[in-house]
């Protein structure tokens, strides 16, 4: 680190350059990535994508719908109701060139009393979808006969990146002013507390303005647009905090050159480290193919690349131009002796009782991940949307009156190698609808078969094979065959997110059958999205657990201190999920009741799991440079916890805030995903850092070192310091 010091040192001038003209040229681009942002990421390779596309290619199946529904004023009388339907539907196909639309009569089942839904359909998403949803908001506006409300797809997505983009907005007007107050409190002075908030602002910027080039290689999710911001703003903050206090330290006695190139050897040595962690906890991602996870991965690891990149290169750019001026403007006097003094005493006071200390932390933690076992996955749907936008309202009055939420519907491709109204491939078709009846969780079936009301394949080649019968059942045979394949619907006695819906789709996908069989509908869908997790996670968790602890390892040379930081953290997260559900799940403090979204543990995994080994690698880091000049552990645990637990303390309540700060937004999994990583940082900063670290660093001694002691002794740990 010595060189880099040095080179970072001597290029601080040229450095400070570069970085404007990256924020002005990333800052334009910034500007542009929620234009490029859609969906909820949701989307894989697999069956499911594969049985969709096959629908719209050979069943005439829409790519997107709107779902327009009507609601009749008192004085209006249903036929009138109908009619004005019927003309407003006709409108909106001609205004937004849609394929077609549904318009609902009372034989179709789409009007319920005063209630009516249609649906515009659309063949192709080229991009141009807003534009045609605002030419029908217009035409919602004109009528005079009856609300008109728009849901769907194309508009809740819409939506939900609309409350995504306020509710980054709302977090950032809480969050960075309760963090210029704790910063304010950390170093006194205005100078200095607007640093870590100006080096936060400047990852983020500029990491949203590389994300921006990924949209053409791949789907971009709104979700990004908060997680970026939230990983961005709390380890820059966190990492410039760590930096600005030992320069702090170090002026004291130092000159700038001297006081910068320390602090970058050991503050930014500690920087690679726990950026290093935090960069691999998310990369563990990227084994689950699904783009919500690929994106949270790609766009955090950027941001994490970009923190600490800032952390070591504008940052001491910055703090070698003010120098002595980095105290400028002090508001509070800020006394780091009392508050070494006092975080002295708080640890001597837990190591005299480490057994006690250990015992109680531990029944904390295990009490609050009680709730872990009723933890109820899913996936976010639009319930996620705020109940205040037009389309979560029009969707839940669709849902609660014209569908049953109780049944499931499952499609199935069969592909044939011949055309499938041969006599082989239709026979087999017809056995294949009969063993599906059969199955006890198949409430009924939609197909050829019933269409035209034929019991056998013998049936319908009659009437096929009859001239003036097959003129007249031609569109029913065209929409459940096409060439070599035909399409069958079947309806479960069951609700579309349940385990059963799911075995069911398993077991059918793996039966063996004459045709290759394509599955497609909700139930294949969420099958497909939680064995993806469900098989790929533990590979992802192997790599973030394995690489920390080689990491640790490495940077400092113990084989017990990264063991117990690793069962530590897995200890504090599965209590952060046990009071999730306690909060969410169960709806307690006056949260709205609401499962756990299906992606929150592997985020807050992922993300908490390298973000707390900050504090890990500040603390640890800080004992082990006490321990290299005393080889007394007791002593390099009370002066590392001394000298650092004001700032990694702040720190934490830094990340707290920011991450915490979501709690007050409106799109569930957001709000879920910031109060998870607030309540993990909080559990690590109290009772992990406070109580768990100091007992256990007594009670194992200078076992915690063992990986190096037996063949160095003082007088080298003294040389290697001095070097």
């Amino acid at each position: 680190m010595n060189k880099v010091a040095n080179a970072l040192y001597a290029g601080r001038k040229i450095l400070l350059i570069l970085w404007i003209i990256l924020i002005v040229g990333f800052g334009f681009y910034a500007a542009k990535l929620p234009s490029v942002l859609g969906g909820n990421g949701f989307e894989m390779k697999g069956m499911y994508k594969d049985t969709e596309q096959l629908l719209v290619n050979k069943f005439d199946v829409s790519e997107a719908q709107i779902i327009v529904l009507f609601e009749k004023k008192d004085r209006v009388s249903d036929s009138k109701f109908q009619q004005t339907i019927a003309q407003y539907m006709q409108k909106a196909k001609d205004k937004s060139d849609a394929s077609k639309v549904d318009i609902p009569t009372a034989s179709n089942k789409m009007i319920k009393g005063s209630t009516a839904y249609g649906i515009i359909h659309f063949n192709h998403d080229d991009g141009t979808m807003d534009k045609r949803v605002e030419k029908i908001r217009t035409l919602s506006a004109e009528e005079k006969e009856m609300s008109v409300k728009l849901t769907g797809g194309p508009i809740i997505e819409k939506d939900m990146n609309t409350a995504s983009q306020a509710d980054l907005a709302k977090a950032e007007a809480i969050g960075i002013p309760v963090a210029l107050v704790v910063l304010l409190l950390a170093f006194g002075g205005v100078v200095a507390a607007a640093i870590p908030l100006m080096i936060g602002i400047v990852t983020v910027v500029t990491t949203m303005g590389v994300v921006y080039f990924f949209h053409p290689y791949t789907e971009l999710s709104i979700f990004i647009l908060n997680v970026i911001p939230m990983i961005g703003l709390a380890l820059s903050i966190d990492f410039a905090l760590l930096f600005i206090n030992r320069f702090k330290e170090e002026i004291q006695t130092k000159s700038i050159e001297q006081a910068i190139k320390i602090t970058i050897q050991t503050a930014g040595r500690s920087v690679i480290f726990s950026g290093l962690c935090v960069f691999i906890g998310l990369a563990g991602m990227l084994f689950i193919q699904v783009d919500i996870f690929q994106n949270v991965a790609l766009g955090g690891m950027a941001v994490v690349f970009i923190a600490v990149f800032s952390a070591l290169t504008l940052l001491p750019s910055i703090l070698a131009i003010l120098g002595t001026r980095i105290n400028r403007l002090r508001i509070l006097k800020v006394s780091e002796q009392g508050g070494q003094s006092r975080w002295r005493s708080f640890a001597t006071f837990v190591m005299k009782k480490p057994v006690t200390m250990t015992i109680v932390s531990l029944i904390i933690l295990l009490v609050a991940l009680i709730p872990v076992r009723d933890m109820h996955l899913e996936i976010p749907s639009s319930e996620a949307l705020p109940t205040k936008y037009e389309s979560r309202q029009a969707f839940d009055t669709y849902n609660d009156t014209f569908i049953n939420k109780n049944t499931a519907d499952v499609y199935f491709v069969l592909e044939a190698k011949q055309d499938m109204l041969n006599e082989k491939p239709l026979t087999n078709a017809f056995t294949f609808i009969k063993h599906l009846k059969e199955d006890s969780l198949v409430k009924q079936v939609d197909s050829i078969s019933t269409a035209l009301n034929v019991k056998s394949s013998d049936q319908l080649q009659a009437i096929l094979e009859n001239p003036q019968i097959s003129a007249q059942t031609k569109p029913a045979v065209d929409s459940f065959i096409n060439g070599h394949y035909m399409l069958i619907k079947a309806t479960l006695d069951t609700d579309q997110n349940s385990d059963q819906a799911k075995d069911f789709v398993r077991k059918w996908k793996d039966k063996h059958s004459p045709f290759t069989v394509h599955i497609g509908g909700y139930p294949k869908f969420e099958q497909e999205i939680f064995d993806q997790i469900y098989e790929k996670a533990p590979y992802g968790l192997a790599l973030v657990l394995f690489s920390t602890y080689v990491i640790l390892m490495i940077a400092f040379r113990s084989v017990l201190i990264p063991l117990k930081a690793i069962i530590m953290n897995i200890l504090s997260l599965t209590a952060t999920f046990g009071l999730l559900v306690w909060l969410f799940q169960n709806g307690h403090l006056g949260l709205t009741q609401s499962n756990i979204a299906l992606v929150l543990p592997v985020f807050v995994f992922g993300l908490v799991f390298g973000l707390s080994m900050d504090y890990e690698v500040f603390l640890i880091s800080r004992i082990h440079e006490v321990y290299h000049q005393t080889r007394d552990n007791n002593v390099a645990t009370v002066e590392g916890l001394a000298s650092t637990s004001k700032i990694i303390t702040s720190a934490a309540l830094i990340m707290i805030v920011i991450t915490g700060a979501f709690a007050f937004t409106d799109v569930t999994p957001v709000k879920q995903m910031g109060v998870g990583i607030a309540l993990a940082i909080f559990i690590d900063a109290t009772i992990v850092r406070m109580l768990l670290v100091p007992s256990l660093m007594k009670l194992l001694g200078d076992a915690n070192w063992w990986f190096f002691t037996k063949k160095r002794d003082k007088s080298s740990f003294n040389e290697q310091l001095k070097s």
